[in-house]
């Protein structure tokens, strides 16, 4: 809805990993260190150019998202003012996207920052 602001900073989550996804009825969230995401829009998770699992609000995230838990993060991209692409050591790339015009899709929650990122 709002966009990925062009001077968000995730450069912060390379080295951290996740130990936990967390379901709810209309999200999905997850940490890499201080980073809290809630996440609305699907979420696409992609390895050597295949997409491998997605999900979507109001179902159960599919087994590939195990397979994000505990790897390292080694880089963090905004493509475009639309996507986050997060990539873990082990090549799977976790695909962020702003897919709608009406309603938020994401909040990122910085630990020591007062205020989240609304997407």
């Amino acid at each position: 809805m709002y966009r990925i602001p062009k001077d968000i900073d995730l450069s912060g989550i390379v080295g951290e990993f996740t130990t936990q996804i967390l379901v709810g009825q209309s999200d999905i969230q997850f940490c890499f260190g201080k980073y809290h995401f809630a996440i609305q829009s699907d979420i696409h998770l992609i390895k050597h150019s295949e997409v491998i699992g997605i999900w979507q609000a109001g179902t159960w995230p599919p087994q590939q998202f195990l397979e994000i838990l505990n790897i390292n993060v080694v880089a963090c991209q905004t493509p475009d003012k639309r996507k986050i692409v997060i990539h873990l050591e082990n090549s799977i790339e976790i695909h962020l996207s702003d897919n709608s015009d009406q309603f938020e899709c994401m909040q990122i929650y910085v630990d020591g920052e007062q205020d989240p990122w609304i997407i």
